[in-house]
């Protein structure tokens, strides 16, 4: 394996991360922007602001290591994809903004008007933000990203069906994900009922994903022929791999057996980009741009090697700490809510 190559799979270690663990936080905001009014919405949203509040911050520390290792490593990638792609990659980060400022905001808003707005600006960003993102990767695997600097059409370039269908597929995924998750968080907050509110809208959501991720492949062969040869090709043992770990958890909830459906959930979610990542080797713009020329001196090269093992060793444990404290209830500020009906 070539430094090039060696960076190119960190990068996708980044994105896999960010979509597993920000994607289950767009999730959380989405079911909290549907769970409705009264006291029908405040216990599901209750336990989404006990779930998500110790570490929904720090999931974003995923995003930036993407977006470091992209500029720094492949930046003629980074020039092409943030010129030609502005318009959505803005709306995105719009959306991370309003998305924190809505969530920080309902917590301390002292009327009920104010804490309602922004519990919507919080589930609108959850939901807008992945959107748009998908619609990135769309435009990106339908060719649509040319080599160069604003080369490419600011509109059409991420407006068109492959580019919605993704950017929708991306808001199920994150739904899926985030239920999934939610479910186990209802149990360890002592609340059945919402185990079983959840696990419903997860067999829901993985229903709604299933077809989205059904039409993409459609989408896909008429407009990213290559990225559906890979698929069906060397990345159909990843693919297989997701739907049967989506499978085992659709099993799981139905038996209403909650151990192991969290992990199977974010295998699902990994394996079909890692399937896509072997689909679209060794391009990072789909027959335009291969990974070998896109990428920086060796000397650069080296040095992301180099952070990244450092990043390993430090920055993976912290997370994982707070991850293990949030989950065992030893976070004073996360003591375990009453949800009383």
């Amino acid at each position: 394996m070539s430094k090039a190559d060696a960076v190119a799979v960190i990068l996708l270690i980044g994105i896999t991360m960010y979509a597993v663990f920000g994607g289950a936080d767009f999730g959380a905001g989405l079911w909290s922007l549907l769970a409705g009014g009264g006291d029908r919405g405040r216990r599901p949203r209750e336990l989404i602001d006990w779930a998500i509040g110790p570490v929904w911050e720090a999931n974003h520390v995923w995003l930036i290591f993407v977006l470091v290792v992209l500029w720094t490593g492949f930046s003629s990638a980074f020039e092409a994809i943030f010129s030609t792609l502005f318009v959505p990659l803005s709306l995105a980060a719009l959306g991370v903004v309003l998305r924190g400022a809505g969530f920080a905001f309902h917590h301390t808003a002292r009327r009920a008007r104010g804490r309602a707005l922004a519990e919507t600006l919080f589930g609108l960003a959850s939901v807008l933000t992945p959107f748009f993102l998908g619609t990135v990767v769309g435009a990106i695997a339908g060719g649509r990203v040319p080599v160069g600097n604003a080369t490419g059409d600011m509109w059409t370039s991420w407006l068109n069906t492959l580019s919605i269908v993704i950017g929708a597929l991306f808001v199920a995924t994150s739904a899926y994900l985030a239920s999934v998750f939610l479910v186990s968080d209802a149990r360890r907050a002592g609340a059945p009922d919402l185990e079983r509110y959840f696990s419903t809208r997860a067999l829901v959501a993985a229903v709604v994903t299933g077809a989205l991720a059904a039409g993409g492949l459609v989408a896909l062969h008429r407009d990213a022929r290559y990225i559906f040869d890979g698929l069906t090709g060397d990345g159909l043992p990843l693919v297989i791999v997701s739907l049967l770990c989506g499978i085992s958890v659709l099993v799981l909830l139905h038996l209403r057996v909650r151990r192991g459906a969290r992990p199977l959930a974010v295998g699902a979610v990994a394996a079909v980009i890692w399937g896509w990542g072997v689909a679209q080797w060794p391009y990072l713009l789909p027959e335009k741009l291969t990974i070998s020329d896109a990428a920086a001196p060796s000397a650069t090269l080296t040095g992301l090697i180099v952070v990244f093992a450092v990043a390993v060793l430090v920055v993976v444990p912290a997370i994982g700490l707070l991850f293990t404290l949030a989950q065992r209830n030893l976070i004073e500020e996360t003591s375990r809510p009453t949800l009383h009906h």
